[in-house]
């Protein structure tokens, strides 16, 4: 009797899907891809690395007052020139990226931790905590951002400290509506039901599960909140209640050069250029973030 063997083929349709790829590896795939993101990331790091190495590289000492060598054009000895003081304009530039950086982080981060936990209970509660909390919020976010930064300042007085403490308040009503419009949606989720029967406490709710799927328009905030917060800080400078004198502030170097704009522009020009590329490059970076970590765009090529 003849043997057959029979082959088995396996049909392409029914071969195992290819491994879903995260939504955060595809992101940062998507955002290397787009070349304003990574102009943007480049100011970014140069900015960052100012802010951290600046004061050990800046050629002279931002506070050396050299009255002979006031309003020096911009040459070799002095790239930027110097201010009405002789001061040399690239060193008080670099010793205040360190400034804007740090009003920035600590103001936006302050803004985030409280606008997000408030945001969290209000989403996740409900009732009339949702109701008092964003009601609160309402009343913040009805006074424009500058005005109620320096009504905060008259109260509280001047200096850096006080200017990130009004910074940050001013920033918590955005944090909070977008993490309770965030659990909103995903509280509604199979998953959370799952925990619930479990035996999960809200706590640990709102922590372990509803948190991490609220992360990505946070952080989308949060880059966007650095350029304003920065933004913010010039200002109040610039108003003379934020960094004091003698120490640098791209505001406060502004608001000092105004006066000599039209004898010695650099002394205005420089500190002005500085504010723009560092708000323009967190806004493109915001932006590139914001379509990068979109879950609807999640694989599009």
């Amino acid at each position: 009797m003849a043997q057959t063997t029979d082959t088995l083929t396996i049909s392409p349709s029914l071969k195992a899907p290819p491994k879903a790829e995260s939504l955060w590896l595809d992101g940062w795939r998507r955002l290397t891809r787009q070349p304003l993101s990574l102009v943007a990331g480049f100011i970014v790091v140069v900015l960052t690395l100012t802010a951290i190495f600046g004061p050990m590289l800046a050629p002279y000492n931002p506070n050396a007052i050299n009255m002979a060598n006031r309003f020096a054009a911009p040459s070799l000895n002095h790239l930027m020139g110097t201010d009405d003081f002789g001061r040399d304009i690239l060193s008080r530039i670099m010793v205040g990226a360190r400034v804007s950086l740090q009003v920035g982080l600590i103001a936006v981060g302050l803004a985030a931790t409280v606008g997000t936990s408030l945001g969290l209970l209000a989403g996740y509660v409900g009732r009339l905590t949702d109701e008092l909390i964003m009601r609160a919020m309402d009343i913040i976010f009805a006074f424009p951002a500058i005005l109620l930064a320096i009504a905060i300042m008259a109260a509280l007085g001047k200096g850096i400290t006080n200017a990130m403490i009004a910074i940050g308040i001013v920033y918590v009503p955005i944090f909070a509506r977008i993490a309770r419009s965030s659990v909103l949606s995903v509280r509604e989720e199979e998953f959370i039901d799952a925990a619930r029967a479990i035996g999960s406490s809200d706590g640990r709710i709102m922590l372990r599960h509803i948190f991490p799927n609220i992360l990505s328009p946070l952080i989308v905030e949060t880059t966007l909140s650095l350029s304003f917060a920065i933004l913010a800080e010039a200002a109040l400078s610039f108003f003379g209640l934020g960094t004091q004198p003698p120490d640098p502030s791209w505001g406060r170097m502004l608001s000092e050069g105004r006066a000599y704009f039209q004898q010695s522009a650099w002394l205005a020009i420089w500190p002005g250029l500085a504010i723009m590329l560092t708000v323009l490059g967190f806004n493109l970076l915001g932006d590139g973030l914001r379509d990068a970590l979109d879950p609807r765009l999640k694989n599009v090529r």
